[in-house]
């Protein structure tokens, strides 16, 4: 029986020990093919060291202690045992646990199980304490920050960099020595030296001497705790602050002092105890230790706080307050957000709408959601094509910088037909998606859809940028191993009855040359078709880990990735653009992102990935962030300068939006600069509202939008929020990171008069609930076999006014292709809707006669432009088409174009009054 469980002992590791290896391997091979074998080595080289150091060093010390603990109990000589030993003895059986722990203290193979039992414990500690690889690297080539806390005056770097490791290595300190002294306590228990019955407990003292000098070694280690404790101070929440407080600086600072002293000297007391081995001094020790923290680190701050500083809170706080502003404010480098003020006035005209035409044609009007749905009936073309994620970027077309909205089609094969999902297709045939999807985010077809630019496969451009490489093999798409250059061709994509089909012929994957990388493989993947199937050759490549995440996080595990990659065309070649942070816990002062545990953070890097071959690059881009640039000590061909990404690239980076609503969240309180203000939350800011598509509420989310700032010469590309004050609805300014070059990453806000009312987004939302006429034509659509969805209300500034668009879609009730049918704009106290944003916009800056000179937006003529004969004509025609739709039983299209007509009549009789 003992043989058995020793051989399935030996198999269970050997499978272990075979994983790892496999694991091991197969990340060796693939950072090879993608030309970061150097990192590679560097992170598994810190991993063994940290896992060797540790383990090495607590299976020493376990294994030291045991070893100690046994030796000093057979100097002692061994307690008799034997159940007829006891009986002829005492008269009487011995204890049944007494007997089995003598028994077992006396036949154990010490010298095995001492090794073993240490080996495995210390195995889970330092498997435990592996991921602390890059704190122990930072550590090691940490770069100053290049400023002083205000409290201790030591390097920021200090605080990023060393204390992290200090606290590991504390933290590792007293887990092995708890390890420790239960080791020692079964030997000396096992031996007898520890006895614990119903009546009685007695150690012997040279247990007790044992324990004496590991409690020494854990007072010392306790000291060293409480001189970080001293660090940790700058991390506090009062709820007033972050950061050491009056109470923390008056109170708490002077009582770390008093442990640190208390525990240096109990740990001499313990050690003396050495001599005198009794359990009274070490008990006492700990009583004063603890009792001081329970007393001085818990009641007097307490009682400090209540009866002394709350009353004077203010006037105490005041200089903590500001270093907690200060430091916050630099840790999301919100001091570099330059306020300037913006009158909100009432003077906008069509001339002046004209004048900003590049912000007016870049105003979006498709939603996420509707375009999403619009993209997968028009464009997904077959059940495995799937359009993920739409991204917004701008582009140069036709002489033109427009916002635009895009999605990869990229290819699912797990959406095949179930009978379909064999081997072969899953992993040799399937294996890429084609082309993209774009359309601009104002224009519309004349029955609602997007006009798009790019569209079909393989992709067509009608507008757009051209692709000439539309082959997706990495993507957003969960990841799925494929095999490329096998003995079958790939599918490329559909065309009327047949297939098209392709071989790959890029650099990407790793290659299987050999049985020995095929049977590494098929181990790794549980796959034993990778050794047996006939269309795997020596010229055949795996691509893994596809999905753009996961293969940028195995490549740098230490940057923290926007939720948003997005999806550039440049050359005519597909590209990834990831933005990446890198972070920190460990600023002082500064307070933690809402809901994130970190309270520092950059965007320090772009990383982009090449769609077909997969290759990823890494652009550093904040070289002045001491973090990104510990990293660059560490990997030194890791990152490359922002300088040497492909020019038409750089024209596509973009603030992200992750990095946005973290400095916008925090900007709400700490746009306050003033101790005063800040305490008494006196100008709060918050997001503002928006109605949910099921009737709820919820905060509005950055968006991305092409503008023209007030004194600008051009329009450029921003990312934007509106704020509102807390509790409040009307708007009191306006938050823009720039994505242009060379203003790329500079933050602004714009402040409102705060003696003037500016109507907020869910003011405007209001008003237009009470407009007769919309809320009219909304329930009248919503009885007639259509849905009609809301589209978020943009606020749109122009000069040095606000305009408010929202879009309206009509969705059959049993189908899934929205429409965009009619515009809302609203600006001061007026709203309209119209059929498309350039009507909307005519109508509202027009008092009772139609403008001589148009307003072009959305593709579509200015009204002025056309004569009343032509009105006539397109009212007559709306009228014939309502008719038919009706016909065919068509309520929603025949309610659309009824509401049409009645607008071109209204434009006619204003017109004629007008003359």
């Amino acid at each position: 029986m003992a043989g058995l469980v020793m051989a399935a002992i030996a198999v269970g590791i050997l499978l272990i020990l075979l994983g790892l290896a496999t694991d091991f391997l197969v990340d060796w091979m693939w950072f090879s093919a993608i030309g970061y074998l150097p990192v590679f080595w560097t992170m598994i080289g810190a991993k063994a060291a940290v896992f060797l150091g540790v383990f090495l060093a607590t299976a020493v010390i376990l294994w030291a202690n045991a070893r100690l603990a046994l030796e000093l109990t057979r100097r002692r000589g061994s307690l008799p045992t034997g159940f007829a030993h006891t009986l002829a003895a005492t008269g009487t059986p011995p204890d049944p646990l007494q007997f089995m722990r003598q028994s077992i203290g006396q036949f154990l193979p010490w010298s095995i199980v001492l090794a073993g039992s240490a080996g495995l414990v210390a195995l889970f500690i330092a498997a435990g304490e592996l991921s602390r690889w890059s704190v122990v690297l930072q550590f090691l080539y940490q770069v100053p920050y290049g400023a002083k806390d205000p409290l201790f005056g030591k390097d920021i770097g200090l605080y990023l960099f060393s204390l992290p490791a200090y606290i590991a290595i504390k933290n590792w300190l007293l887990l092995t020595l708890l390890s420790s002294a239960l080791f020692a306590g079964a030997v000396y228990w096992l031996q007898g030296d520890i006895e614990h019955q119903a009546q009685s407990r007695s150690i012997s003292p040279t247990a007790i001497a044992h324990a004496s000098a590991l409690l020494g070694l854990f007072f010392a280690v306790k000291a060293w705790s409480y001189a970080l404790d001293r660090y940790l101070l700058l991390y506090g929440d009062n709820g007033i602050l972050v950061g050491a407080s009056y109470t923390d600086i008056h109170v708490e600072l002077p009582v770390l002092w008093l442990l640190i002293g208390l525990s240096t000297a109990a740990a001499f007391a313990s050690w003396a105890n050495l001599r005198a081995r009794t359990s009274i001094l070490p008990a006492a020790a700990i009583a004063i230790v603890f009792g001081g923290v329970f007393l001085f680190s818990g009641v007097v701050p307490a009682l400090f706080q209540r009866f002394y500083v709350k009353p004077n809170e203010l006037a105490l706080e005041r200089p903590y307050i500001e270093r907690s502003i200060t430091l916050t404010r630099q840790a999301y480098h919100l001091d570099r957000i330059v306020a300037k003020p913006f009158p909100a006035e009432q003077d906008l005209t069509l001339e002046t709408l004209e004048a900003n035409k590049a912000t007016i044609d870049n105003i979006r009007l498709w939603d996420w959601q509707p375009l999403a749905d619009t993209y997968a009936q028009l464009q997904e073309i077959r059940t495995y094509y799937k359009l993920r994620e739409l991204d917004v970027d701008r582009y140069w077309l036709g002489g033109a910088y427009q916002s635009v909205m895009l999605s990869a089609r990229e290819l699912n094969a797990s959406l095949l037909a179930t009978e379909a999902q064999t081997w072969v297709n899953l992993h040799l045939l399937f294996t890429h998606g084609n082309g993209a999807v774009m359309s601009p985010v104002t224009r519309k077809s004349a029955e609602g859809l997007p006009l798009l630019y790019l569209r079909d496969i393989p992709p067509v451009a009608h507008g757009g940028p051209e692709i000439r490489e539309p082959r997706i093999y990495y993507g957003e798409e969960k990841s799925r191993y494929i095999i490329v250059h096998g003995t079958t061709p790939e599918f490329d994509y559909p065309k009327g009855t047949d297939n098209v089909y392709s071989s790959y012929g890029g650099a990407g994957g790793i290659p299987l040359r050999g049985i020995l990388r095929r049977f590494i493989l098929a181990n790794y993947f549980s796959d034993v078709n990778l050794l047996l199937s006939s269309y795997v050759t020596d010229d055949s490549r795996v691509m893994i880990r596809r999905n753009i995440q996961e293969r940028i996080r195995t490549i740098a595990p230490f940057l923290t990735l926007d939720h948003d990659p997005y999806l550039v065309i440049s050359e005519g070649r597909l590209f990834w653009m990831q933005d990446a942070y890198t972070t920190s816990e460990y600023f002082p002062y500064s307070r933690p992102a809402p809901g994130i545990n970190m309270n520092y953070i950059r965007n320090s890097v772009k990383a982009v990935v090449d769609a077909y071959n997969g290759t990823v690059d890494f652009y550093l881009i904040d070289p002045a962030d001491p973090i990104a640039a510990t990293y660059q000590r560490i990997f030194p061909g890791l990152f490359k300068p922002f300088a040497a990404m492909p020019p038409d690239l750089q024209k596509h980076i973009r603030y992200p939006e992750d990095l946005f609503t973290i400095q916008a969240r925090l900007y709400q309180a700490y746009h306050m600069k003033t101790a005063d203000v800040f305490y008494n939350r006196e100008d709060l800011w918050d997001f503002p509202r928006q109605p949910t598509a099921d009737g709820g509420v919820a905060p509005m989310a950055p968006y991305y939008i092409i503008m023209r700032l007030p004194g600008e010469s051009q329009a450029e590309f921003f990312i934007m929020i509106p704020m509102v004050p807390s509790r409040r609805d009307n708007m009191i300014a306006w938050l823009a990171a720039r994505c242009d070059s060379p203003d790329y990453g500079k933050l602004i806000v714009y402040e409102f008069p705060k003696e003037k009312l500016v109507y907020g987004p869910f003011q405007i939302e209001a008003r237009i609930h009470q407009n007769t006429e919309i809320s009219q034509q909304i329930s009248l659509w919503n009885q007639m076999g259509s849905r009609v969805i809301r589209g978020n209300l943009l606020v749109i500034p122009i000069e040095n006014s606000i305009l408010y668009v929202s879009p309206l879609y009509l969705r059959a009730e049993q189908g899934h292709l929205p429409e965009l049918k009619r515009v809302i704009a609203a600006y001061g106290e007026h709203v309209v809707m119209k059929e498309t944003l350039a009507e909307a916009l005519t109508a509202l800056f027009t008092d009772g006669a139609a403008p001589e000179r148009p307003v072009a937006a959305a593709g579509a003529p200015g009204a002025g432009a056309r004569g009343a004969a032509t009105r006539a004509r397109e009212a007559l025609d709306r009228y014939n088409r309502a008719m038919e739709l009706l016909k065919s039983g068509d309520w929603a299209g025949f309610g659309a174009q009824i509401d049409t007509m009645r607008g071109v009549l209204e434009d006619m009789s204003r017109q004629s009054a007008g003359h």
